[in-house]
């Protein structure tokens, strides 16, 4: 599983007509799974998110959680996360999780996060064609990865 982190200042997403959902400081996470991905996977990355000190404190030093700052989460479906773009023009998906495997993964994750985090989430829609407006704080983005947990 890999989670691309952005932290953000604010942070939209809009799926065709329906109203846009928002957060404002806190993190965009685009959430993509593959085929090995379980329980423990989806459960390392919420406590990693969760957990990750990736804002200023009153000292300026890089040191706060999103949780410590008050933040929200917004979690985007992304299966691209897991193209593969070695080989001539056009990227291979092979390597991301089917819907029907993916999905429940995406909805424990995002469940999770709201429960162990105590944060606000807001979510896209998953496997759904959407426009996400992002606001990088910083900026700042870092992939997360269960497969190199230590």
């Amino acid at each position: 599983m890999k989670a691309l982190i952005q932290r953000v200042s604010k942070a939209s997403v809009s799926i065709g007509t329906d109203t846009k959902r928002c957060i404002q400081q806190g993190v965009v996470i685009f959430l993509g799974i593959t085929h090995t991905d379980g329980i423990s996977d989806v459960d390392y990355l919420v406590d990693k998110v969760v957990g990750l000190r990736i804002f200023r404190d009153e000292s300026d030093k890089i040191n706060l959680s999103v949780r410590e700052i008050g933040g929200s989460c917004l979690v985007v479906s992304q299966f691209t996360l897991y193209g593969d773009a070695r080989k001539g023009r056009r990227p291979s998906f092979i390597a991301a999780a089917p819907a029907s495997f993916a999905e429940p993964l995406y909805d424990r994750f995002v469940e999770r996060l709201r429960l162990v985090g105590d944060i606000a989430v807001e979510t896209g829609e998953f496997g759904a064609e959407m426009l996400v407006e992002i606001l990088n704080d910083g900026p700042v983005t870092l992939m997360l990865e269960s497969e190199r947990k230590i």
